[in-house]
């Protein structure tokens, strides 16, 4: 693995734009814990992870995909902006349901992605959706 200080000139070419400008965070309604539901710094925006629990695996995945959308229409951003995605599953069997919803929710191109199994999430989701938007 490459020594952390590898990275650090890539993230701060990234926030270069927030010099000055200030982070604002927006607070998570009803959040599981301490943290903010959105943050913009810069042209960038953080999105954290949602969850929308649901017997149905699809409107699950696709309820974790609008709270996404929601909070992005926060920002004044929309999914079309978004830059990079990551995915946590509890079953990686589900990796193929997910891809179907993904493909019909989130706009062609789609954004960078990676997909992690998670051993638990909060809530007992089966699927949480974390995203970086650009404008």
């Amino acid at each position: 693995m490459p020594p952390m200080s590898r990275f650090i000139p890539i993230v701060a070419l990234l926030l270069a734009g927030c010099a000055g400008t200030g982070a604002t965070h927006r607070q998570a309604e009803g959040a599981l814990g301490p943290y903010s539901a959105s943050v913009t710094a810069g042209s960038l925006c953080f999105v954290s992870g949602q969850i929308a629990p649901d017997p149905d695996f699809a409107k699950e995945a696709e309820g974790a995909l609008r709270k996404v959308e929601a909070e992005l229409e926060r920002c004044g951003l929309g999914l079309g902006h978004i830059v990079s995605a990551t995915v946590y599953l509890t079953d990686m069997n589900l990796y193929g349901a997910f891809n179907e919803v993904y493909a019909r929710v989130l706009p062609a191109p789609y954004p960078a992605r990676a997909c992690v199994a998670a051993a638990a999430l909060p809530g007992g989701a089966r699927v949480e959706v974390q995203v970086i938007a650009a404008r």
